[in-house]
């Protein structure tokens, strides 16, 4: 607005606009403090560390933590919408939903674990990369067959009955997607007569998955969570198994027993039980914390027992992802179902798994339901496996022929 002086009427003199000089005034203040900001900008935002490298740490730290905690919140925001807004399959879009805030809270956590990882200096495990873009191949299934420095005739009898061995093990391998290893770790003077020992049989026969654990009867939990996490980082399968090596397996029905269940995510295959929480010090299977399950004499959730189980490929990230987060009880089969309680995970107690030996397998197949697992229960696997074990796979094995007829 411009003005004129006072008594000067109509004819008076008009002083210069104020407003046009604040204009290019303002337009050159802001260019001044673009061109300032971009200047210092430049010399600021890279930070030379004592070596000379730019540390980048602490950005990368900001942007995760802004892009998830923002990601997931409005994930949460829209999982609170009244369900009547999502209309007539309100049921099916709230689930659809829980599944993907699920797979990104994963996915987010597999960036931190990167991260941390970065942080400590160490080298990114296979497992915490995108298997999918390192171009492994997609197998079916990994058996581990848990085993101990003591126990070499119960392999060399798993060996010569259901475990294909040799040159057969390699076309299981290649032809069907069946990865088969025994499953051990290390004794606790590393490199002394016992892991001699097994380093000879590995060169024998090389069927091991060495794990970076101490072996021990009380260290059952650890070695689980250990194997799943190796595995997973090894291979990329649809399922990951885990069997004892007293425990006679038919690979052929397994796997088509398995295969039913691909499409599935988060599964969780096995007998369940639910056994006692043993308080009393000096029994099989005491629970340290059984305090933890309530009232003595309670019984624990519902979980597969540990002669074999079956958990699919998202559950295998799961515990390879939060390993150091998993809390191990006495037992490693109450640790692993202890692991899944409160995710959205689907248990599927197949009775075939558990199969008692002959002669309740050899019925079962006579009538056309033929076992995937055999084994005493009275032993909690084959009673003198490494005796008795050629005999249950001569009464109860499925045959040559179904396994590498089999389509999975």
């Amino acid at each position: 607005m411009s003005y004129k002086s006072r008594g000067s009427g109509g004819g008076g003199i008009e002083l210069p606009s104020r407003n046009s000089v604040s204009k290019k005034w303002t337009l050159f203040l802001c260019l001044s403090c673009f061109l300032a900001g971009m200047f210092f900008t430049n010399r600021m935002w890279d930070v030379p560390d004592g070596n000379g490298t730019t540390s980048t740490v602490g950005m990368m730290d900001e942007k995760i933590n802004r892009d998830s905690d923002g990601c997931i919140t409005k994930l949460r925001d829209l999982k609170r919408e009244p369900r009547d807004n999502l209309g007539e399959d309100s049921n099916d879009a709230v689930q659809a939903l829980d599944k993907t805030i699920l797979n990104l809270e994963m996915e987010i956590a597999v960036a931190r674990a990167t991260q941390e990882s970065v942080l400590n200096g160490s080298p990114v495990s296979e497992g915490l990369n995108d298997i999918e873009s390192t171009g492994k191949r997609k197998y079916l299934m990994v058996i581990g067959i848990n085993t101990a420095f003591s126990s070499r005739k119960r392999r060399d009898s798993v060996r010569a009955t259901w475990m294909p061995y040799g040159d057969k093990r390699k076309r299981l391998e290649e032809e069907k997607g069946i990865i088969i290893r025994f499953v051990i770790g290390h004794s606790s003077t590393y490199g002394g007569i016992l892991d001699k020992a097994m380093e000879a049989e590995e060169r024998k026969h090389g069927d091991f998955l060495r794990l970076d654990h101490v072996e021990g009867y009380l260290e059952l939990s650890a070695k689980t969570k250990i194997y799943f996490a190796t595995a997973f980082s090894m291979w990329d399968a649809e399922f990951y198994i885990k069997v004892d090596d007293d425990v006679h397996v038919n690979i052929g029905t397994l796997g088509t027993t398995l295969a039913m269940h691909q499409s599935k995510k988060r599964v969780y295959i096995g007998c369940m039980k639910s056994g006692p929480v043993l308080a009393h010090k000096g029994v099989r299977y005491h629970e340290p914390e059984y305090w933890k399950f309530g009232e003595e004499g309670n019984k624990y959730f519902r979980h597969a027992t540990g002669q074999l189980y079956a958990i699919s490929n998202d559950l295998a990230r799961y515990i390879s992802i939060n390993r150091h987060l998993l809390h191990k009880y006495a037992n490693e089969d109450v640790s692993l179902g202890a692991w899944f309680i409160g995710l959205d995970v689907e248990h599927i107690d197949d009775r075939r798994l558990c199969c008692g030996t002959p002669p309740d397998c050899e019925w079962k197949a006579q009538a056309g339901n033929l076992c995937v697992a055999s084994f005493d229960w009275s032993c909690s696997g084959i009673c003198r496996s490494h005796d008795r074990i050629k005999e249950v796979h001569r009464r109860c094995g499925e045959g040559e022929n179904v396994l590498w007829s089999s389509t999975f």
